[in-house]
């Protein structure tokens, strides 16, 4: 049970960052840059996703064609609310966002903001750890015995391992990403 709890806990943070790391751009259009934009949709908040369809005709392409032309305007604006950097083009059919290539220093950058979301990372899988670990302590003055709480401990450590590594890994594979040119 402690042991669940604690992988519950680390693979949403490999969830968090995955996520994170999925908003970094590396040069590349894709339609995830866009997940954080929220158009005005008579009156709500609703994710660009559902008003659009977004499509990436090449690597450094994103159109966006909007299921009601009354939205290219308010789609166009939402896009430069959310600051992303991006400067978004109405033709009056659909919005085409063109990724400028990255500097050598803006993509030095991007590797550290990657870095420090797998630190983050990191310290919530640590953080699973410490309390699974006092769960196991607590149980330890309860209820089981000294080598059960031992054992205990010593699969929450390689669980926590085996999660650190996974975090390496994912940075490996984006910090080669952001660096190709």
């Amino acid at each position: 049970m402690v042991l669940d709890m604690a992988k519950e806990g680390m693979a949403s943070a490999i969830e968090h960052l995955n996520k994170n790391l999925g908003k970094i751009r590396a040069g590349r259009a894709t339609a995830t840059m866009l997940d954080t934009v929220y158009v005005d949709y008579y009156g709500s908040q609703t994710p660009l996703a559902q008003v659009s369809n977004i499509n990436t005709p090449d690597a450094r392409t994103i159109s966006i064609q909007p299921w009601e032309k009354a939205m290219l305007e308010p789609i166009g604006k939402a896009i430069m609310v959310a600051n992303l950097g991006l400067n978004p083009q109405n033709n009056g059919e659909l919005i085409m966002i063109n990724i400028p290539s990255l500097t050598e220093e803006r993509r030095k950058d991007l590797v550290k903001q990657a870095r420090a979301e797998g630190e983050d990372a990191k310290v919530s899988i640590r953080n699973a750890r410490k309390e699974a670990n006092d769960e196991i302590k607590s149980l330890k003055e309860e209820t089981i015995s000294d080598d059960l709480a031992k054992g205990a401990e010593d699969n929450v450590q390689n669980l926590t391992n085996s999660f650190v590594k996974k975090v390496d890994e994912l940075l490996e594979v984006k910090e080669a990403d952001i660096m190709k040119v």
